[in-house]
């Protein structure tokens, strides 16, 4: 006499569980990949917009607000004075985005705007010039 069982065997339930297991791996890679490229998509788009407050600070005061010649680090304090002095406001840039930023001053008519992301190893980074022209770490 046989007898006919309704359900799954172990094998079966172990096979479901290591593929739904694949899956969601693979998916949390591609989404922490998303979310990166978010964010230095929305840096770039700060960062563009600094360089439109450059352009009015030049018409106000007749120079571009810089916080270093030539270089800079770019630090949670770095992007707290752009926020106040070029928008008026501290809105934490580094924070929100995940990126801190600063200005370094190239002669006496130009500027560098670079922005680093706040990780502790292999960060991205990125630099605008002041006619637009961005450049990526390899890190990126």
């Amino acid at each position: 006499m046989t007898t006919k069982s309704s359900g799954f065997t172990l094998v079966e339930l172990l096979v479901v569980v290591a593929i739904i297991g694949i899956l969601s791996a693979v998916g949390t890679v591609a989404y922490n990949g998303y979310i990166s490229g978010t964010k230095q998509k929305s840096t770039q788009n700060v960062m563009q917009q600094i360089t439109l407050a450059q352009t009015e600070e030049y018409s106000n005061t007749g120079s571009y607000y810089s916080q270093a010649t030539d270089t800079c680090t770019p630090s949670a304090t770095t992007s707290s004075q752009i926020e106040t002095t070029l928008f008026g406001g501290a809105d934490q840039i580094g924070a929100d985005l995940g990126y801190n930023i600063c200005i370094a001053s190239k002669g006496t008519s130009d500027f560098i705007i670079t922005a680093k992301e706040n990780k502790s190893s292999d960060a991205c980074e990125l630099t605008l010039s002041r006619n637009g022209n961005f450049v990526k770490s390899d890190d990126c």
